[in-house]
């Protein structure tokens, strides 16, 4: 080969790096951080609540951030297990679920505070039903199978009060989320249901239920819930700048205090998975979750 044909093709050679190189960078610039939650309520709302949220870490983390939802609680397991999105709000049972689902390959990073003690609310437009033993007999709702709050720690605590509801109640019925457990026992369709306290207070803050009519006739222990959760092999320094935003957020400054309103936060903790040993016993006991 002549040498300006050699040169030529050096030149073509090193271009085609140059090129591909750029190409690279373009991809990881380009690169969306996609987040997802649970869908313990509508849709709609999910967006609403997490727009100020993903702007902020915009800003934290020097990515764009997407909402992706996802169509029910087992789908948001799965998306952050398969990389479809990078970090997910996980209801503790879910967070649990995903821990075993991937061999322990997910990390909780943050959760609010009220989520050191996070309880449940039983409510009824029924006089007779006052007590969990007034049950017996009548119709439940829970939310979501997969819901900690709307499922799993309610069903504990029946059995705690040696209550089954597979065969102590008339029947049970799954509504998906805790805004609908609420129009469940308002429209009478169920005599009684099993919700997020969160939820039932924001519903009835917003004037959305009346509690005159849709009581509360029990209300649960505290048990740790909902967290922030990514994959363990996530980047070590995006970590530490997702986690960093989180804990930074303060409810003194009023952008902060929009995120952490509609977050229904008063501030954001670092966690970690031994928090959530006594949600996996008790998902064990109560046969959702394989020893």
């Amino acid at each position: 080969m002549k040498l300006s044909a050699m040169r030529a093709l050096k030149s073509l050679f090193a271009a085609g790096l140059m090129l591909a190189a750029a190409h690279s960078h373009a991809q990881s610039s380009d690169h969306v951080f996609r987040v997802s939650a649970i869908p313990d309520e509508a849709p709609t709302e999910l967006q609403r609540k997490f727009k100020p949220l993903g702007e902020y870490l915009e800003k934290k983390i020097g990515m764009k951030v997407e909402f992706t939802p996802v169509t029910d609680y087992a789908a948001s397991v799965e998306a952050l297990i398969n990389k479809k999105v990078d970090m997910v709000w996980f209801g503790g049972f879910t967070f649990v679920q995903a821990k075993d689902r991937s061999k322990n390959q997910i990390t909780p990073l943050v959760q609010r505070a009220e989520d050191e003690k996070f309880k449940s609310v039983f409510i009824t437009t029924n006089k007779d039903i006052n007590k969990l033993e007034d049950l017996k007999g009548h119709t439940l709702s829970f939310g979501s199978e997969s819901s900690t709050s709307g499922h799993l720690m309610p069903r504990s605590f029946l059995l705690a009060a040696k209550i089954n509801p597979d065969t102590d109640l008339k029947r049970i019925a799954f509504s998906g989320a805790h805004d609908a457990t609420v129009a469940a026992v308002a429209g009478g369709k169920v005599d009684a249901g099993a919700l997020n306290i969160s939820v039932w207070e924001k519903l009835v803050a917003e004037k959305k239920v009346d509690p005159a009519v849709v009581r509360v006739f029990y209300t649960t222990p505290g048990y740790y819930d909902y967290n922030w959760s990514v994959r363990t092999d996530m980047n070590a320094d995006l970590k530490k700048k997702l986690t960093d935003a989180f804990l930074a957020l303060d409810a003194k400054n009023p952008q902060d205090k929009v995120i952490m309103d509609l977050q229904r936060a008063s501030k954001f903790i670092p966690t970690k998975a031994e928090n959530y040993t006594a949600i996996e016993a008790a998902a064990q006991n109560a046969g959702l979750l394989k020893k």
